[in-house]
């Protein structure tokens, strides 16, 4: 079970990564999301939830 938490935590690592950087219209693709500020506000938020959910997996016995 701790992996599928590791597994998890990473996932939304690598999401909030893609929409902090469509957020801030680097990835140059064109779509809904790239330049609008929110998603570079709710990105980072979803880093750190993914990080924390990763650190309890890779912690639990």
């Amino acid at each position: 079970m701790r992996w599928v938490w590791s597994i998890v935590g990473i996932l939304l690592v690598l999401m909030g990564g893609i929409w902090t950087l469509q957020g801030l219209d680097l990835l140059g693709q064109s779509g809904g999301m790239n330049g609008h500020s929110i998603w570079a506000i709710i990105g980072p938020l979803v880093v750190l939830v993914g990080l924390g959910v990763a650190f309890t997996g890779l912690r639990k016995r």
